[in-house]
């Protein structure tokens, strides 16, 4: 892997856009999930979000004779990015399990960007600039602050690492999504990428339940998991991916626990103190450090 050519400012600009849209789409998988009846299983509504959101993105990378011949796609970085994210399914689930929903995904999705500037440092190259540390370390601090107005958090030291592993499979997934991308259309890489990631995970869905699965709500949920939070997000972050350094891209998915949190304000009707919105506030200052462009100055972002 090489390191990354140095995109023009509007570029830059596009593909900030691209994968802030894709971190907001995420961040309405737990609002979604809240409307689903009770019952579900997470690590099948997992690999039902993988093999919906997989299976669009196939249909359609396909009607746009996207994938071109087989023989010229690298099966190594596929399986691996596919291997990832299958990774980032089970360890967050089982995370979340183990030591609680708050701690789970407060180190999980804080991990990410460390995990995710060292990778892009030591295999692409990536200088981590003055304005990536600037921004990954008040955003960092602010998930960690909302973790930490949950009463619900819990210490678990298995947990723990199954969340550290998590944030490191994320990062791996975006570094091997990087080197598919230079040669490669994003919405067939994607395509790709997620029904390996929905093959490897197969086997928990025996673990259906048929009456939970032919309720309207769970079927609505299913889809909106598998084709905006899935199809669409990882079609708006391939094509922001393309134009960013890793570094950059997995700080700025910060924006998902932002706006996870701001979706249990407005339509969950979840009580935010003080603290949840000093997290809240450090995370957008984090962003807006990556997101607005500096005057007269250079930087290799």
């Amino acid at each position: 892997m090489t390191a990354p050519s140095q995109s023009s400012p509007s570029s830059r600009r596009t593909g900030i856009f691209f994968v802030l849209a894709a971190a907001i789409l995420w961040g309405t998988t737990g609002t979604a999930q809240a409307f689903a009846p009770h019952g579900y299983d997470p690590k099948v509504i997992g690999a039902l979000r993988l093999l919906v959101g997989g299976s669009a993105l196939f249909v359609w990378a396909a009607r746009q004779r996207e994938f071109g011949r087989w023989r010229d796609w690298n099966w190594l970085l596929l399986g691996s990015a596919a291997f990832f994210t299958a990774g980032y399914q089970l360890c967050f689930f089982a995370a979340v399990n183990t030591t609680g929903v708050a701690t789970g995904t407060v180190v999980a999705i804080g991990s990410a960007p460390v995990f995710g500037g060292l990778l892009g440092r030591i295999f692409r190259g990536e200088e981590l600039s003055v304005r990536w540390w600037g921004a990954t370390m008040p955003a960092i601090a602010g998930c960690t602050v909302l973790g930490l107005s949950s009463a619900a958090l819990e210490l678990n030291a298995w947990g723990v690492l199954l969340a550290i592993g998590a944030g490191a499979s994320y990062a791996g997934y975006t570094l091997f999504l990087k080197g598919l991308l230079a040669r490669h259309p994003p919405t067939a890489v994607m395509a790709l990428v997620a029904c390996g990631g929905a093959l490897l995970l197969s086997p928990t869905l025996f673990r259906i339940d048929p009456v939970w699965l032919m309720q309207w709500r769970s079927v609505a949920v299913i889809l909106h998991l598998g084709l905006a939070s899935m199809a669409l997000s990882y079609f708006f972050f391939a094509r922001g991916l393309r134009l960013l350094p890793v570094s950059t891209a997995v700080t700025l998915t910060l924006a998902e626990p932002m706006t996870a949190t701001i979706l249990g304000l407005a339509v969950l009707g979840e009580r935010l103190g003080g603290q949840s919105l000093a997290g809240v506030a450090l995370i957008f200052a984090g962003l807006l450090v990556l997101i607005v462009r500096l005057p007269k100055r250079k930087e290799n972002l």
